[in-house]
């Protein structure tokens, strides 16, 4: 016999498909931009503190709104459009202007040269093979100290100018610079770049000068501007410096970039949040068929996270990226999106006459606190994957990226197709064998295996197989984090609580993860970084264990949920019983109204939800 098809879920799924189809061209992409644009770590660590901080307040507000004045759809809907609009808008991001990049000048005994340094290898190895036997005519503006007025009026034929009527005059150097020498740190990865100077020609004050540099005098230095009408070269040197928190703050660009980025996590949050609450009250029963919704956003994931990957390394030429086609990507996929939403059938069965106490008596269970813990630690390693697996990539790579996008495309596709698909389409059989608590320990186990793995990678291309652990650390956890959080909610506040758990996860977890690894990154390297996390992961791992057994054998009497003992629950799919070892049994009290009420597609008598 032929399964039927719930014609009521199928605008769910395409909702998931298309929503996570239009973020993945750009989300994943939005920290290698900022470090393109000259932003550093720790601007990009705090910047993915602040987001989801932002998240942490837009999801329970948002979903008490959505509950509170029975605006799910609208509000929905709305959500998604803002979503587009802020993605878009990043397009438009107006670019960072250029100064005339910084060199130092030495007049030294003999001769006389300038340098600059720099820990970008790729830029050192690009001048290097560009500019070995060229010869470049360039013009530095120097400001001169006091000290250096003895060499320049005695020697370089200005005694007129003497003394100086401003100290702070500037000198304009002429010069011809040959004879490239790049010298690299063996104990640091600073390198510098040395152009010799055997001709120069100065201005100082107005005045032409011969400029020398004796051999029994102290050479001087000096910090100066150049220009050598060479685009390339400038802004190679130029871009040598990365933007530090302090400057960022300074710059309009950077605030309408964070601007439109908060806008956007703003968007995302209340369409997360709402999007989950809506699925589960149309599933109502089937609660344990939510992967199997869930899985189509993983495949819009896959799809177009590779397909952005390719086209941005197409349309780019060289290093620097061409990110315009991902958000354009994101526009048509979510105006995809908002259309398969306006289809969706939802109606709250139940309403809450106090919202607010009846989540807030979520806190009185010691299981419930346990599990917001548990979604914290899984937050601070999420935001490590998130944020900066792909800066440690890029790293990795090192010079030849012009392969760099497509691999990361490829990441993201593995996994979604081999890592969370199968494990959100297994996830209520997953977690009605091994329950709840398992399943958030086995989590945590997961995370520590695989930032281990990153820790040891030598070549970027071996992460591949790495990423089949998503499925673990993503789709297990989604599922569980998403499924615990709607069956423990009070009646009437299933929006609020999803957006409660969700703001935990990131306004908490990924917000100081995001920070910490930031700072970690600039300090002690991306493997090292991984290193920290995967172990820290595996104590979380054995202490979630020991707690959870010792709850078992001396608490499970005394637990309550919404304010009743939790051996008093009934089983069924609307006051489902929390078990003494943690897990939530949801199955109904009829399995014949399960499987009358249960229209997903799926194989007739598999014995599987």
């Amino acid at each position: 016999m032929r399964p039927k098809v719930d014609k009521d879920l199928l605008p769910m799924k395409a909702h998931y498909f298309f929503f996570n189809a239009g973020t993945a061209p750009v989300v994943p992409f939005m920290p290698t931009l900022a470090k393109q644009l000259g932003y550093s770590n720790v601007v990009v660590g705090t910047m993915y503190a602040i987001l989801p901080v932002i998240g942490m307040l837009a999801k329970p507000l948002c979903g008490f709104i959505a509950d509170r004045y029975q605006r799910h759809r609208s509000l929905f809907i709305a959500a998604e459009i803002l979503t587009a609009v802020a993605f878009f808008a990043i397009m438009f991001t107006p670019a960072i202007p250029q100064q005339l990049p910084s060199v130092t000048f030495h007049c030294h005994a003999g001769g006389a040269n300038f340098h600059f340094c720099t820990e970008d290898q790729c830029t050192l190895n690009e001048i290097e093979r560009d500019y070995q036997d060229k010869a470049l005519a360039c013009k530095l503006n120097c400001p001169a100290q006091a000290f250096m007025w003895d060499i320049i009026c005695k020697d370089w034929n200005t005694t007129g100018l003497c003394p100086p009527a401003n100290d702070n005059a500037d000198i304009d150097i002429s010069a011809t610079f040959t004879n490239l020498l790049v010298e690299r740190n063996e104990t640091s990865n600073e390198g510098c770049v040395f152009f010799s100077v055997p001709h120069i020609h100065a201005e100082v004050n107005g005045h032409n000068a011969t400029m020398y540099c004796p051999k029994d005098k102290p050479y001087f230095s000096s910090i100066c501007s150049m220009d050598c009408n060479d685009t390339y070269l400038d802004s190679k040197i130029a871009d040598s410096p990365v933007i530090s928190t302090t400057a960022a703050m300074g710059l309009y660009q950077f605030w309408w970039f964070f601007g439109m980025l908060i806008i956007s996590w703003i968007g995302m949050a209340a369409v997360v949040s709402i999007g989950d609450a809506i699925c589960f009250g149309i599933l109502g029963e089937r609660a344990h068929l939510y992967g199997k919704q869930r899985l189509y956003g993983s495949v819009g994931w896959g799809i177009f996270s590779i397909l952005a990957g390719v086209l941005v390394d197409k349309m780019s030429n060289g290093v620097e990226k061409d990110y315009t086609i991902v958000f354009w990507m994101t526009a048509v996929l979510i105006g995809l999106d908002v259309v398969a939403s306006m289809k969706l059938k939802h109606t709250q069965t139940h309403l809450s006459p106090n919202i607010l106490k009846d989540v807030g008596q979520m806190f009185l269970s010691i299981r419930c606190l346990i599990f917001f813990i548990w979604c914290i630690f899984i937050g601070l390693g999420t935001a490590l994957i998130w944020n900066f697996l792909f800066v440690h990539l890029e790293t990795l790579g090192g010079c030849d990226a012009t392969y760099m996008k497509t691999l990361q495309g490829f990441v993201m596709s593995i996994q979604c197709f081999c890592g969370e698909l199968p494990f959100f389409f297994f996830s209520g059989w997953i977690l009605k064998k091994i329950g709840h608590v398992n399943a958030m320990s086995m989590v945590l186990f997961g995370f520590g295996v695989r930032f281990i793995l990153y820790s040891m990678l030598q070549d970027p291309w071996y992460v591949l197989p790495i990423e089949l652990l998503n499925g673990v650390t993503f789709g297990l956890f989604y599922a569980t984090m998403a499924s615990y959080a709607s069956i423990v909610a009070p009646p009437g506040t299933e929006t609020t609580m999803q957006g409660l758990v969700g703001a935990i996860f990131e306004g908490v977890g990924v917000s100081v993860g995001s920070l910490i690894a930031g700072y970690l990154f600039d300090s002690i390297g991306g493997g090292h970084t991984f290193e920290i996390f995967g172990v820290a992961a595996f104590v979380a791992f054995i202490i979630h264990v020991c707690v959870q057994m010792y709850l078992q054998r001396h608490h499970s009497s005394s637990d309550t949920e919404n304010g009743k003992q939790i051996d008093d629950k009934a089983p069924t799919a609307e006051n489902p019983i929390l078990h003494e070892d943690g897990n939530v049994d949801i199955e109904s009290n009829s399995n014949a109204a399960t499987q009358t009420n249960s229209s997903e597609v799926e194989p007739p008598n598999n014995g599987s939800s």
